[in-house]
């Protein structure tokens, strides 16, 4: 009787450790915080664009906050993306995408932000703009498809969405990207950046291999010029959401990196 209950204990104390060690492993490392990501949306988007990236990143314990940019100037996108990350109580890991990388470039020189990650972003140096970014460069196919009202501020057509924009995307949530996109203004493209700030930071480039919107060629370029650390994604302009796990490994990598190079 004895030896059958010193064996049932033993059992009970094996699969007991077995179950430890699976929870131990399921359960979510929140050994980030106190690291803040501040994450910037790009044109014809709006900070819901992040929304499958979110979670990811809180997992691992990371303050996130979405900045609803206006997209009306480099100046009003810096302002509100600034006004962000004064907000913030740490350190700053800012994220970019497309046209905010132009923004990130700008408000990233703000003493918080310890590194910068741009996804499928336009990276320009000191006095660029993305129309020298792309001089010489073949105007895209969506370039026609752009829909400007009265006041100067364009949104893309469904087609261009559908096509160019968000094509590893089902259609519903096409759909919902097309609808929840917001309109730039289209003198962004002609706005310098006056000291860019991964001259000074650590940096990050998520190129987008499938990318119709801003060539992964053009993508790679500017990250090899701005010395950043690569990662490549199987995804559209929109990888973040179609691709979101490796693009929130991305931005975690970058913020590991940032908080090592802190201690």
């Amino acid at each position: 009787m004895a030896g059958s209950m010193k064996r049932v204990l033993v059992s009970a104390a094996v699969i007991g450790g077995l179950f430890g060690a699976v929870a131990a492993q399921a359960a979510p490392k929140d050994d980030l915080k106190g690291t803040n990501v501040v994450l910037v949306h790009g044109a014809f988007a709006d900070g819901s664009s992040w929304n499958r990236v979110i979670p990811l990143l809180e997992a691992r314990g990371l303050h996130v906050v979405s900045v609803q940019n206006p997209l009306s100037s480099l100046a009003d996108d810096a302002a509100a993306t600034k006004r962000t990350i004064d907000e913030q109580k740490g350190p700053v890991v800012l994220v970019g995408h497309s046209w905010a990388g132009v923004v990130i470039s700008d408000a990233g020189n703000d003493d918080k932000v310890k590194s910068l990650v741009y996804v499928a972003a336009f990276a320009p140096d000191n006095g660029q703009s993305i129309a020298d970014v792309t001089q010489g460069l073949p105007a895209p196919a969506w370039a026609g498809e752009l829909r400007k009202d009265t006041g100067g501020f364009a949104r893309l057509s469904d087609k261009a969405i559908a096509q160019d924009f968000a094509p590893d995307l089902p259609p519903a949530q096409q759909r919902i990207v097309a609808a929840t996109q917001g309109p730039w203004y289209g003198g962004c493209i002609s706005e310098k950046v006056a000291q860019a700030a991964w001259h000074a930071k650590p940096s990050t480039f998520v190129v987008a291999t499938q990318d119709r919107m801003i060539d992964p060629k053009l993508q790679e370029a500017m990250a090899k010029r701005i010395g950043a650390t690569v990662t490549h994604v199987n995804g559209s302009h929109v990888a973040m959401l179609s691709q979101p796990k490796a693009v929130a490994d991305a931005i975690i990598a970058a913020a590991e990196r940032a908080k090592h190079d802190a201690q």
